[in-house]
C-alpha cells in the first residue's frame, strides 16, 4: 500500500551523552499526544571494528543484547544510562554510543505505565545485535510480536 508518513530525521548531537539523550526523549515525548511516533535507530550492539577484521564472539553481543532486554522489561532506566558501567562487555558491544542513544531517546519518549515489547532481530555477522523495542502495543498486537519471534 501506498503510505504518505511525514518524516522528521532528527540526528543525535555529536557530544549527546546518555543522559541527556534520555531528556531528549522525555522533550520528545509530548509530541506522542499529536500522533507523532518517535523512533530511535541505531544497532543494540555495534561494534564495526570487530565486523571488518571478521573477528567473531558469537557470545558477547548476545550477553549485552540480553542485558539491555532485562534492564528494558524491568525498567531499570538507571542501569540502561549507567551501561557501560552495568552491562556485561559494553565497551565492546559499544565503542562509542552513537548507536546505544537511540534506544534512551526512544525510552525517554514513553508514558509512564507503557509495557515494552522486543522486537527479535537476531545477531548479524555475529557482532551486530538488530533487536529493538517498542513501547505501548495495545495487548493483541504485543501478542502478534511475541508470536513472531
Amino acid at each position: 500500500p501506498e503510505a504518505k508518513l511525514p518524516v522528521i530525521q532528527v540526528s543525535l548531537p555529536f557530544d549527546l551523552d546518555a543522559a541527556a539523550a534520555l531528556r531528549l526523549g522525555t522533550a520528545l515525548a509530548s509530541l506522542r499526544e499529536q500522533g507523532v511516533l518517535v523512533i530511535g535507530s541505531g544497532s543494540l550492539t555495534h561494534n564495526l571494528y570487530e565486523f571488518r577484521r571478521d573477528v567473531r564472539d558469537p557470545g558477547y553481543a548476545e550477553r549485552f543484547a540480553a542485558w539491555v532486554n532485562d534492564a528494558v522489561l524491568a525498567g531499570d532506566v538507571a542501569s540502561l544510562l549507567d551501561y557501560r558501567r552495568c552491562a556485561p562487555q559494553a565497551e565492546r558491544a559499544h565503542p562509542t554510543e552513537e548507536h546505544y542513544l537511540p534506544l534512551l531517546v526512544a525510552l525517554g519518549a514513553t508514558h509512564t505505565g507503557e509495557i515494552p515489547s522486543r522486537i527479535r532481530g537476531g545477531i548479524v555477522d555475529g557482532v551486530l545485535s538488530m533487536d529493538s523495542f517498542v513501547w505501548g502495543l495495545a495487548e493483541p498486537a504485543r501478542l502478534q510480536l511475541e508470536k513472531a519471534a
